[in-house]
């Protein structure tokens, strides 16, 4: 057993866990979702029946009925003396579904690979006698690759040269290195709210206390808040992602993207800028230079900013970046060891092949990305036209109100159905967002008018309170 679930720590990650179901099967399916996408981890005791029912207002009989729901359905087991405790979900887990079972997955907001990439691997694996001449450990990237990403940033208007470049595996793995060197245990961190999950668990990792800024679709950054945060809080850092943020897929405009460099500026706070997805356009009405561009007039202020090809050409070719100032990469040089010795020399010979035909891959990639945009709205505003659905630019998915607060329970009623999805709550700071659902539209049309279909027959399951079932576990959000 690994760690220990208190009756109050339990109470704030079911939110509000009410629904038209018994009240034990509609706290049974709420564990089974904060179990599922990894917000309990296995071998988590859970709280007492009596101290739980005490919290949540509600008879011991109702939560004994909860623990034996979940006892059912492979998702705890209660030992005598040792209370119940959550178990591993691996491949016997009662529900899970098979890869032939059409099931659709849109917990990884992320395209298909672009179609030359294949290609682009051949030609690199022609050049692998020299290649492995290399020793192979090379904790700041080759020098090619960075030429080439420094070019790119000069192309949309940022000038940078390959010394202000360190290359890494993939943006989680930058992610997770700047939080390193810039957090300490007990650093507060601004961080919008919804906001990528993985990124604000490398926070908490650090031992940091994240202080949200809320995101509105259709309304941008809450700056009112942003300021309050940045003067009360005082915080060391800063993570922001301003062009099709995700989940919302907003975009800062430029007054947005200087009050946040400016309320950095004055309180000393480093800007953690996330632009995996900035080149993912559709229709924007007008395009952004690079934030750390943008921010150029404020002075004093220190800009890190984090780039992958995981959303542009494929999530499987592990390589992003990080651009700062030379004196920051020498610094996060020496701090890489303790994490990796360096990016694959395979991977980064793709990825230096890949920017000079980086045009013609956006291209694509906007073709593709609208034509699941297009369908998502269309299909749902046909079959779901209560729910608010906001008209992005671009990014990877929409942030869709639902009127109730019922996130969790549709994503697991969806899962029965064979849709996978993340609930709301997964993005959120501190809570909250049941009333959102993100809904990626990585996917051919066919597959997101299929994925909306499900997702009405399962609201209208919700409507009239049909019982959930085991489910498999979820994948990693993305």
């Amino acid at each position: 057993m690994d760690s220990r679930l208190s009756a109050r720590s339990l109470e704030t990650l079911l939110g509000p866990w009410r629904t038209r179901e018994p009240a034990y099967e509609a706290i049974a399916d709420s564990v089974r979702l904060l179990c599922l996408d990894n917000r309990i981890a296995p071998r988590t005791a859970l709280p007492a029946e009596r101290e739980l029912a005490t919290r949540l207002g509600v008879s011991r009989t109702t939560v004994a009925a909860a623990y034996r729901s979940l006892r059912d359905s492979g998702h705890i087991e209660s030992l005598r003396g040792s209370g119940s405790v959550t178990l591993p979900l691996g491949g016997s887990a009662p529900g899970r579904f098979s890869a032939d079972e059409g099931v659709i997955d849109l917990q990884q907001a992320s395209p298909s690979a672009w179609p030359g990439l294949a290609g682009a691997y051949a030609e690199a694996a022609g050049r692998t006698a020299s290649l492995v001449t290399r020793t192979g450990y090379d904790v700041v990237g080759r020098s090619g690759l960075r030429e080439a990403i420094a070019a790119h940033y000069a192309t949309r208007g940022l000038p940078t040269t390959s010394a202000q470049i360190m290359v890494t595996n993939g943006a989680q793995s930058a992610i997770s290195l700047v939080a390193s060197l810039f957090v300490s245990r007990g650093d507060r961190v601004v961080i919008e709210t919804p906001t990528y999950p993985h990124a604000a668990d490398a926070f908490r990792g650090c031992g940091a206390r994240l202080v949200g800024v809320p995101v509105v679709s259709g309304h941008g950054w809450d700056l009112e808040r942003a300021d309050h945060a940045f003067r009360r809080a005082v915080p060391t850092a800063a993570y922001l992602m301003p062009d099709f943020q995700n989940p919302t897929g907003g975009s800062m405009s430029a007054a947005e993207r200087v009050a946040f460099a400016e309320a950095a500026r004055q309180v000393g706070a480093t800007l953690i800028i996330d632009e995996t997805t900035a080149e993912l356009g559709i229709d924007r009405p007008e395009t952004h230079p690079p934030f750390a561009a943008t921010a150029a007039g404020v002075g004093g202020v220190s800009i890190v900013t984090i780039g992958s090809l995981g959303k542009t050409v494929w999530g499987g070719l592990r390589v992003g970046w990080i651009r700062a100032e030379i004196d920051t990469i020498r610094r996060l040089v020496a701090a890489r060891t303790a994490f990796d010795l360096g990016t694959p020399e395979f991977e980064q010979a793709v990825a230096e092949q890949l920017f000079p035909q980086m045009p013609g891959i956006l291209t694509q990639r906007s073709g593709l990305l609208r034509e699941g945009r297009d369908a998502a709205v269309e299909t749902l505003a046909e079959r779901l036209p209560a729910w608010d659905v906001p008209r992005v630019h671009g990014g990877v998915s929409l942030w869709v109100g639902l009127g109730e607060p019922l996130s969790s329970s549709l994503v697991m009623t969806a899962r029965r159905r064979g849709l996978l999805l993340s609930a709301g709550p997964r993005f959120a700071v501190d809570g909250g967002h049941e009333r959102h659902i993100r809904i990626p539209f990585t996917v051919s049309r066919h597959t997101m008018e299929r994925a909306v279909d499900i997702l009405a027959d399962a609201w209208a399951d919700l409507a009239q309170g049909v019982p959930l079932e085991g489910v498999e576990p979820l994948s990693s959000v993305i």
